[in-house]
């Protein structure tokens, strides 16, 4: 069997014309490409407006910064995640608290977050950043009650989760990153996600403030507009005080921002990838049922993703006995899986803080017994059944 890794982009024809016409076009950055993928990402999402960026970590970073996260901030986040969701709050010189995980659903516990709160006085947080790990979404209905109690802002990660949703009360349905709960959720477009541009991330909002910040962030800081500049139009024409319109060329930093920017090309295989977005969640959704199938009840899988309502499936996640004798085995048959994620909270960057081992019990139990297994559309029924097969076998020689 040639070798199955446990997440593949899928490039088709389609898009690989798309990044050619893109190629040939005027505009290889900051063209017309960009504003339509934005515009049909957020549509997708359900959501008033999109920023696109180039990679999940930028967006992740000045979400921070538009957020408003300033030196001492204390924002809380879940230690099983890829380190960005964490790091960006570090990159504003804010203080990181991890609260433990759901074992049942490996997403940040809500009540976990809720005893930080209650144990510390009024206003020593500043937000909360919920992650869809693996694709389940988080509960935002249950976030936002809690933030708004303690007035805290929402950032919602949900690079692994476009077109995951929950139901919250009143059994109203809520895609990941609507921005009916979060202030501003991020997502990521690298390779192995659902939709790939190569590297590329997008942030999502209902807030128009929010929106226009992170626009201005994205491009170093620059604005253009009449309505907007401080500057004078003597100063803007180069000296001319009779002048009455700021001249074409003018623009103003107004702060210190980065070069965040995707491409053209990079936009326009996004939205050739987006166009068959519904179609390849259902066959994630699909191959998720063909696992839960095979490891519901086998005494050697202690735990697995299961058949969530509304989950995506970026991953599907088996917690099982002799993890580490099971991953080489797999390994060594060509089966490339791959372990999501060391809690964040025991990286030595994060130790020097005080984190330690037996802080965040349910999420270095998860550790102890993770295992991502093959997941992506174009994943045969041969190769899966393949993959299922070697984890049986291993526990029989075993």
């Amino acid at each position: 069997m040639e070798k199955i890794p446990y997440g593949r982009q899928y490039i088709t024809e389609e898009d690989i014309q798309a990044v050619i016409e893109a190629l040939k076009s005027e505009n290889l950055t900051q063209g017309p490409r960009i504003r339509e993928f934005e515009e049909k990402f957020a549509s997708y999402i359900g959501c008033k407006y999109a920023v696109a960026v180039s990679n999940g970590t930028a967006a992740l970073h000045i979400s921070a910064i538009a957020l408003k996260v300033q030196p001492g901030d204390k924002v809380i986040t879940t230690p099983i995640t890829f380190v960005a969701s964490a790091n960006c709050i570090r990159y504003c010189g804010g203080e990181v608290i991890f609260a433990d995980i759901d074992p049942k659903t490996y997403l940040l516990d809500v009540n976990s977050v809720r005893q930080l709160l209650e144990a510390a006085p009024q206003g020593t947080y500043k937000g909360i950043i919920p992650v869809d790990m693996a694709g389940n979404a988080v509960n935002m209905e249950q976030f936002r009650q809690l933030a708004d109690e303690y007035d805290l802002w929402l950032l919602e990660d949900a690079c692994h989760a476009p077109g995951a949703f929950f139901y919250d009360t009143n059994h109203t349905k809520h895609l990941s990153g609507n921005g009916d709960y979060a202030d501003l959720a991020v997502f990521s477009f690298h390779p192995v996600k659902h939709i790939a541009c190569g590297e590329g991330g997008m942030i999502t909002t209902n807030n128009l403030e929010l929106y226009k910040e992170l626009n201005r962030l994205r491009s170093h800081g620059i604005t253009k507009g009449d309505d907007v500049y401080t500057n004078s139009m003597e100063f803007a024409t180069g000296g001319d005080p009779d002048e009455t319109d700021y001249p074409g060329w003018y623009m103003e930093m107004q702060k210190l921002g980065y070069n965040y920017r995707i491409t053209d090309f990079q936009a326009a295989l996004g939205t050739s990838q987006l166009s068959r977005a519904a179609v390849n969640l259902a066959r994630r959704r699909d191959i998720a049922g063909n696992y839960t199938k095979a490891f519901t009840g086998k005494p050697y899988i202690l735990g697995h993703s299961g058949m969530v309502d509304g989950h995506a499936y970026h991953l599907y996640i088996i917690e099982a006995k002799d993890r580490l004798h099971l991953f080489n085995y797999l390994r060594k048959n060509n089966i490339i899986v791959q372990i999501h994620y060391i809690p964040a909270h025991l990286m030595p960057y994060y130790r020097q803080f005080g984190w330690k081992e037996g802080d965040l019990p349910h999420a270095e139990n998860y550790y102890r017994h993770c295992l991502s297994i093959p997941m992506y559309p174009t994943l045969t029924d041969e190769q899966q059944a393949y993959v299922i097969r070697l984890i049986d076998e291993f526990y029989q020689i075993r």
